[in-house]
Formats: structure tokens, C-alpha cells, sequence
């Protein structure tokens, strides 16, 4: 069986103060905070989900932000950089805005395109370039109009501890194609328009730590419920160890660990963030699973307040 799929459905990091990630992620970079739930394994922790206006697959970076994280460090087993995609013609825009707020900033390029890079506010390494595919966002906040915002997930750079075997798991389970080399990397890209293009350095890495600042995990997309248990075959047959499929409520999971020890999943586009909130309300509201809500008076009073707020600058 050959399956393909289409890119990033959403990528999971650490951090630590939750009002600090609000105030990034959307004060910043403008991204709609799209879901405000917990950590289901972990009720004094937030999990705050931040993307386009209806948080579509694609768009969406997760957080657990946790005062008590300890630091992580970038490495080998993990997503090294998240890229967002701006559209053409915005670049000035962003490094002005970067500027504004105070973030250093650095120019580089790989495969013919230029990319703006820079850390947030915990050290996560993000990337903005600009491209044409992919629809416009059509949320705007904190002075960012929707033909400047950022569109989403450009792709992810894989640092890997084997790049063979991670290759081969891009390649024969995930589906994706090999499109381009580049001097120290080899590019792959998903039958998507947006957070299709995965790039892995040749060299490998040594072990980064978890920790804030790290990202967790990446989730790759299937387009439905049907597809994603052939999805859990597939792996299988590979000869991975994958979880049974978990309902994350706003979609279906299963995990492995490939080769190069970066832990993948793969999650269903349905049902999304709509399923308990209008999308007119996404964020507005702390949203708990029906188990945990006899619980909600004692959950919420272990969680620091956070705000939405638009920012003025100087942010870092």
C-alpha cells in the first residue's frame, strides 16, 4: 500500500511561561489562538494551539507551556527549525516587525530561497520565506493584515541523529517526495500547498535534550479517519512500534519513533477546532474533555491566567 501525504499537520513544542507564548505567537507573529485546553496527561498544564483562522492543518504549532520546564537544547531526535510561509512581497514587512519587538534576526538561504531567521521568546528556532502557494490567512491581529500574515507552515528543517534512516521514513512510509539536494541537504516535499517542504541536513546531529525551547513532536496529516488506520498498517508493516490510535479531540493520533529519533505522528484533518466552539469563538473560552469537567473549578485554579492583548514592541 502506498500512501502519501500531504505535509505537516501540526508541530508540538515546550515552553514555560504561558502568558510569554500568548504574547509571541500572537501578540508577535499574529497567529489566532485557536484552542485553549490542557494537557491531558497533565491538567496543571496548558496546551495553547495557535494557526490561521480555523486553525487548519497545516497552520497549527502547539504548545505545553510549563513554568517548571527545564531548558532543552536543540539537537539530533527532534524538529531543529519550524519554517512559516509569508507571502511574496513581505519580507520588509516582517524584519521590520521583528525589529519592532526587538528580536535579532539573521538572513540565510537554502534550495534558491532567502529565509529570515530567528528564536522565540524560549529559544525555538522559526524561519519565515515567502512562497506562492497556499491560501492567504484571514486572520488579522496586532496591525498584521491578512495579505502580510503569515499563511502557515512553510515546512521543518529534521535535525536527525541517522539522516538515512530518517530519509527512509520520509520516503517509504510517509510517501513523501525527494525533489532537490542542496549543499548539506536533501529535500522532500508532500502532495500539499502548505507545510509541504521538509529539509534534512545530510550530516547527522548529536542528541539534543527535551526541555523548553524544544519541539516535542511533528504530526503528519491524513485526510481522514478511513486513511489513518491504513495509515497505523503502514507503519506497522515497516516495522515500527505505533500506538494504538488515541482521540486528541480535535483529531485522531497514533506516535512512532523513526530511525533518526525524531517522534512522528500522524493525525486526522477531521474533526477540527470547531467541534465544541463556533468558529467565530475559537480561543475565547478554557475547553476540558467531558471527563474533565466535574474537575473544571480545580483545574483552572492550578493554571496561571493568561490574556490576549495586542502588543506595542519591544517584546523579547
Amino acid at each position: 500500500m502506498t500512501l502519501h501525504t500531504a505535509g505537516i499537520h501540526h508541530i508540538t513544542a515546550f515552553a514555560r511561561d504561558p502568558q510569554a507564548n500568548v504574547d509571541f505567537y500572537a501578540g508577535v507573529l499574529g497567529l489566532r489562538l485557536v484552542k485553549k485546553t490542557i494537557n491531558f496527561d497533565a491538567t496543571e498544564v496548558y496546551h495553547l494551539y495557535f494557526g490561521n483562522e480555523a486553525g487548519s492543518p497545516g497552520t497549527i504549532i502547539t504548545f505545553f507551556p510549563w513554568p517548571e520546564s527545564r531548558r532543552g537544547r536543540v539537537g539530533g531526535g527532534q524538529v531543529g527549525v519550524t519554517s512559516y510561509v509569508i507571502p511574496p512581497g513581505t519580507m520588509d514587512f516582517w524584519e521590520q516587525r521583528l525589529h519592532k519587538f526587538g528580536i535579532s534576526m539573521m538572513k540565510g538561504s537554502r534550495f534558491s530561497e532567502s529565509y529570515l531567521q530567528f528564536t522565540d521568546n524560549e529559544g525555538l528556532k522559526l524561519e519565515l520565506v515567502e512562497r506562492e502557494a497556499g491560501v492567504n490567512s484571514k486572520w488579522s491581529f496586532g496591525g498584521i493584515p491578512t495579505d502580510k500574515a503569515i499563511k502557515g507552515f512553510g515546512g521543518a528543517v529534521l535535525y536527525s541523529v541517522n539522516p538515512g534512516q530518517t530519509i527512509i521514513a520520509l520516503e517509504q512510509v510517509l510517501g513523501l517526495e525527494k525533489v532537490a539536494e542542496d549543499v548539506g541537504y536533501v529535500r522532500y516535499r508532500g502532495t500539499g500547498d502548505i507545510g509541504n517542504i521538509i529539509d534534512v541536513p545530510r550530516a547527522s546531529m548529536d542528541w539534543g535534550s527535551g526541555g523548553a525551547g524544544t519541539v516535542h513532536h511533528i504530526a503528519w496529516r491524513a485526510t481522514d479517519y478511513t486513511q489513518h488506520e491504513q495509515w497505523r498498517d503502514v507503519v506497522e508493516q515497516h516495522g515500527y512500534q505505533v500506538t494504538p490510535v488515541i482521540d486528541r479531540q480535535y483529531f485522531n493520533a497514533i506516535y512512532f519513533r523513526e530511525g533518526g529519533g525524531i517522534l512522528f505522528e500522524i493525525a486526522t484533518d477531521p474533526p477540527g477546532f470547531s467541534k465544541d466552539e463556533s468558529a467565530d469563538a475559537l480561543g475565547e473560552q478554557l475547553m476540558l474533555p467531558a471527563w474533565f469537567e466535574p474537575h473544571r473549578a480545580e483545574i483552572e485554579a492550578n493554571l496561571l491566567p493568561i490574556t490576549l492583548r495586542e502588543l506595542e514592541g519591544e517584546q523579547s
